[in-house]
């Protein structure tokens, strides 16, 4: 008898999206629009192509850039910034791909520790966040 997968649910913040505030989310996240606030997220994003982003933090499992992002980006497990991608922002990852042919201006942050961090990462408040985060 074959198994059947808990089927992924996924949303899509299309191009014609602006969304300006506090997303939470714990699926998988497309955003292709325009988006100005902070993400604190337990699940997959994805930046696309085209797609704004100015944040005072963006926080996630894993995360991958095509289209341009300001703000401070930190993942639980891998950050990746894709070819066409701009970042302005400190990146902080257990594991970090950087592309040919991106524009990044910020600082790289190894988590060492990414069994530890992905446990942890998610259930701290915001400043005790920010203190571990500067350690």
């Amino acid at each position: 008898m074959k198994k059947i997968d808990k089927e992924k649910k996924l949303t899509v913040l299309g191009k014609e999206t602006v969304f300006d505030g506090f997303l939470k989310f714990t699926e998988d996240l497309h955003i292709q629009g325009a988006f100005s606030g902070a993400i604190d997220a337990q699940g997959f994003l994805l930046i696309e192509k085209g797609a704004v982003c100015k944040t005072q933090y963006i926080r996630a499992a894993s995360i991958i850039i095509e289209g341009t992002v300001y703000g401070s980006i930190t993942a639980a497990d891998k950050i990746e910034l894709r070819t066409g991608s701009v970042v302005r922002g400190d990146v902080r990852a257990a594991r970090i791909k950087i592309a040919d042919g991106v524009s990044f201006e910020g600082a790289v942050h190894m988590i060492r520790d990414a069994a530890g961090a992905e446990n942890s990462l998610f259930s701290l408040e915001p400043d005790q966040l920010k203190q571990k985060l500067r350690s």
